[in-house]
């Protein structure tokens, strides 16, 4: 819902005037809430869930949960009405991201579960990246671009991850009803992908625009493709909820490729191409990929993917699409095609809300209320 509320927010006061609505909308709003708003709500939704399962310890639940969302939810308005001393909403908004790497590292600590520190150490760099882009924009003013590629390369790191752990993983599932070739298991070529791409998400984070870390993100964006190559993409077009999962990791290749062209050919490849890339991109597709998922199977629901789902899906890639083409057009044209991906990628998440929210909230099917 955040994400259907914000990306508007962000285009009216874009294509109006920073006036144009009586809340802080402009630039630094949609950049943080975007990165750091509805990408920690998304990343503490699927680890809530998944690090138990990971642990055997028991799930967060009840007062301590709702004190998440509220911090959550309470940074959400701290960024939206910015009252108070210039300092106070970016420490209202920080306590979020602080509590809650807190918890999984805790989590993960207590369950002896070292295989999933990196992703308790994603979560910390995200929290990190997020207090950085406070202290920038307090002390200096503007947009903390450090922290903002920190905060989308721990996320884009993440896909990586974890995507690369049940893309597979589900395909697998999914084809073993039918038959035939299986997609390849994790091995060294796996793991030497990743460490690829730490690398060059570190390279870009710090010295974006170098032309070694420029270099290192193409190879990275290649070799993710390959690795997508080994799972059997081809043979999961009739099902959207599996391809899906194809499609968005196959965003996180492209953003890659691009951020790296865009360093080595900065004249014919726009930086925000790729910037965008990652974000309605690869973060957009791949969380509505494992929402929509989760969400049927949580709910008791068959998993396949009915027209509502797959009308989600048409809606952010196109969103996202347009968002990326959108810097290679001339200028005049380029406001006018973002007002159509924000409203395709916004669109998608509306939609999402649409559809799900009522078997979020219904008893699961064969149980009584």
């Amino acid at each position: 819902m955040w994400a259907a509320i914000a990306v508007p927010l962000w285009i009216v006061t874009y294509a109006l005037g920073p006036d144009a609505l009586p809340v802080e909308a402009g630039l630094v709003f949609h950049v943080h809430e975007m990165v750091f708003g509805y990408g920690s709500a998304i990343v503490a939704g699927f680890l809530l869930t998944a690090v138990p399962n990971w642990t055997g310890r028991l799930p967060v639940c009840g007062a301590p949960l709702v004190g998440l969302v509220a911090l959550w939810v309470v940074g959400r308005a701290a960024m939206l009405f910015q009252s108070g001393p210039i300092w106070l909403p970016g420490v209202i908004e920080s306590a979020f991201l602080v509590a809650f790497a807190s918890l999984i590292w805790r989590e993960v600590i207590a369950g002896k579960n070292t295989r999933n520190l990196k992703v308790a150490g994603a979560v910390s760099v995200l929290a990190l990246a997020n207090i950085g882009f406070h202290w920038v924009s307090v002390t200096s003013g503007g947009l903390p671009q450090v922290a903002i590629r920190t905060g989308l390369a721990a996320l884009l790191f993440l896909i990586l991850l974890i995507g690369g752990r049940i893309t597979p993983s589900f395909t697998r599932n999914w084809l073993g009803k039918k038959g035939g070739d299986m997609p390849a298991p994790f091995g060294r070529f796996d793991g030497a992908a990743l460490i690829v791409s730490l690398a060059a998400l570190a390279g870009w984070a710090v010295f974006d625009g170098a032309l070694v870390a420029s270099a290192l993100l193409v190879v990275a964006g290649v070799v993710n493709f390959a690795r997508l190559a080994r799972w059997q993409v081809q043979r999961t077009l009739a099902e959207p909820l599996v391809a899906i999962l194809h499609i968005g990791y196959g965003w996180a290749a492209a953003a890659l490729l691009l951020l790296g062209l865009s360093g080595v050919f900065p004249a014919v490849i726009p930086r925000v191409a790729g910037v965008h890339a990652v974000g309605a991109g690869a973060i957009g597709v791949m969380t509505l990929a494992v929402m929509t998922r989760a969400s049927l199977g949580h709910t008791g629901h068959v998993l396949k993917a009915g027209a509502g789902t797959v009308l989600i899906y048409t809606l952010v890639n196109l969103g996202a699409l347009a968002r990326v083409a959108a810097p290679f057009l001339e200028y005049s044209v380029q406001m006018h095609v973002n007002h159509v991906a924000s409203a395709l990628w916004a669109g998608a998440f509306a939609a999402f809300a649409i559809v799900y929210w009522p078997r979020l909230l219904a008893p699961r099917p064969g149980r009584a209320a």
